[in-house]
């Protein structure tokens, strides 16, 4: 049986898309955010060196990274900090992202865990515990599942505020 991919590969190994959808209002309260609760503020570029390069060199060579969030509102406090990290973090590596407000998500079919998609092919799923931490990643190439991922983040995306438009409540 051969090992899944690590994440890095799947970027590394992406030719055409590598799409994200976070359905949480909440992630794990790391030293990040806890720094940037406290009133303290830091550069992403330099804090997430390692982001910004996969980024960079998966862009390059032409792959589109898109990320999408629906979100509570009013927003979390953990929503407010990616929302505030987000033009300096995500956008600046080459990432486009939109946010979509929960209550305009109603009609659309969703997965049950947010989930990384690599060239409408393979995805990545991210199983979290109820306080956000990260519990495993389960990478899977069903076809049912692939395009039940792909056709949620389109439909997410095309109703999702791009971030440079969204005014988090």
């Amino acid at each position: 049986m051969t090992a899944a991919p690590t994440f890095e590969e799947l970027f590394r190994s992406a030719k055409r898309s590598a799409v994200h959808l976070e359905m949480r209002d909440g992630y794990m309260r790391d030293a990040d955010f806890e720094e940037w609760q406290a009133g303290n503020r830091f550069d992403p570029a330099e804090r997430w060196r390692s982001w910004f390069d996969l980024m960079r060199a998966t862009t390059h060579r032409g792959v589109v990274v898109r990320r999408a969030r629906i979100v509570s509102e009013p927003i979390s406090d953990y929503i407010r900090f990616e929302y505030d990290v987000t033009a300096s973090h995500n956008v600046a590596a080459g990432e486009s992202v939109r946010w979509l407000p929960r209550k305009k998500a109603s009609a659309i079919a969703l997965p049950g865990n947010d989930f990384w998609l690599f060239d409408g092919e393979a995805v990545l799923f991210n199983h979290f515990a109820g306080n956000g931490d990260m519990l495993a990643e389960e990478y899977v190439t069903d076809p049912s599942a692939v395009e039940l991922c792909g056709s949620a983040f389109e439909a997410v995306w095309d109703r999702a505020i791009p971030h440079e438009d969204y005014r988090p409540v």
